[in-house]
């Protein structure tokens, strides 16, 4: 019987072994950490949303062809599997929960399935990998392990408190892998202003990312201001493409944002509405309006971005005045310098290029025996249950592994 040493314990980790040991392998997790899954039990804010039913591609960035993982038939298979280890989900508008709302109930579906199906856990840290005469030997601070065939799950480089700390990437490297620059996605956005004074507000508004490489890409949703910039999610779901614009291309990045997408798109639309709520309240001035659509602290800081104030009244602006007003609320642009880094990212993007990986099996097309799965590959999702959707369709296809056991 083959033994198959997973050195990783998360997501994609635990779905390949359990996959591996329902086929007969001798299976081994090997796991730094003293728990299993440690990251699953922080995603989704420890609600964990597993899955989402619209598995759209576009869901998924990479520079290679992930659509060959990314499948009907893997993204049934992973549907079917998520059902065998017998979790009950809890769908809210397509987003798979636990029933629970807790995430250790996803960890202990996965790790009960692995102890009921043989598989050996070890908790040590691997420190190299090496293969000789065809058997891979995983060393540690205190052992060595043979194993007829390896699966790196070892994660990417977000989140490191977890556990992951790029440490599979030089494993790839060193058997003559080359490496997408893993960066953070699914982050906050430190911009050049300074809006400090705004830090803590959050709001439902629309931001449109703007560079020179490619389209504008929207999202819409509540987004909060840090001293830093901005988060929240529709600023996690442009995250990828602004980090990889920013250090891949050196391009600069805009987001340029509507604080009131619900009232207006355009600044004829917003100059309309002012006016008119201006007669149906009997004339406040501006910062009396402006504070029935906005945090007070934004109001203030509208007006004074429009040289405006507080006590004008909208009847009394010219036409350029209450179009730079209109335009500071619908289309004002920051300019981005920096992501908020690994340690506040949910994911990473980049890593394992998928060009040199059979993309049938996730099996090294350099390597025999060494698979990839996870975070490792160069796949990211966006929000919304895409990046567990992805550990477990690519954990299981590695876990398939290829010939006799």
């Amino acid at each position: 019987m083959k033994k198959v040493f997973i050195i990783g314990g998360g997501a994609s980790g635990l779905t390949a072994a359990i996959k591996a040991s329902r086929n007969g392998f001798d299976v081994t997790i090997i796991e730094k950490n003293e728990k299993l899954g440690k990251k699953i039990l922080i995603t989704g804010n420890g609600k964990c949303n597993y899955w989402n039913e619209n598995q759209d591609l576009l869901m998924y960035n990479s520079s290679g062809d992930y659509t060959k993982i990314v499948n009907q038939l893997n993204l049934v298979k992973a549907h079917a599997f998520l059902d065998s280890i017998g979790l009950v989900p809890y769908i809210k508008n397509g987003y798979y929960y636990p029933n629970s709302q807790q995430a250790i109930s996803v960890v202990n579906a996965l790790v009960d399935e692995v102890k009921n199906n043989g598989v050996k856990i070890i908790h040590e840290e691997v420190i190299d990998v090496v293969k000789d005469n065809n058997v891979f030997i995983i060393k540690t601070k205190d052992n060595k392990y043979k194993s007829d065939i390896v699966i790196l799950a070892t994660g990417g480089k977000a989140a490191p408190k977890t556990g992951s700390d790029g440490f599979g990437y030089e494993v790839a490297r060193k058997f003559g892998h080359n490496i997408i620059k893993p960066l953070p996605a699914l982050v906050g956005l430190e911009i050049e202003e300074n809006l400090k004074e705004l830090s803590g507000i959050r709001f439902n508004g629309k931001v449109n990312l703007v560079t020179g490489v490619e389209d504008v890409v929207s999202s819409y949703g509540e987004i909060q201001i840090n001293d830093y910039g901005f988060s929240g999610i529709p600023i996690l779901q442009i995250s990828s493409k602004a980090v990889k614009t920013l250090y891949n291309f050196d391009d600069d990045v805009y987001l340029s944002i509507n604080f009131l997408p619900n009232i207006a798109d355009d600044i004829l639309t917003l100059r309309s509405f002012l006016k008119v709520q201006s007669k149906h309240l009997n004339n406040k001035n501006i910062s009396q309006i402006l504070d029935q659509l906005f945090n007070y602290k934004l109001s203030n800081f509208l007006l004074k971005q429009s040289k405006i104030e507080k006590e004008s009244r909208i009847e009394d602006l010219s036409n350029d005045e209450l179009d730079l007003l209109c335009h500071n609320i619908i289309h004002q642009t920051f300019k981005v310098i920096k992501d908020h880094g690994f340690d506040n990212a949910q994911t990473t993007s980049g890593g394992i290029d998928l060009k040199e990986i059979n993309l049938d099996t996730l099996e090294s097309t350099k390597v025999e025996g060494l698979y990839f799965c996870g975070e490792i590959l160069d796949v990211d999702g966006l929000c919304g249950g895409y990046n567990l959707s992805f550990a477990w369709i690519s954990g299981l296809v590695a876990g398939e592994i290829k010939g006799d056991n």
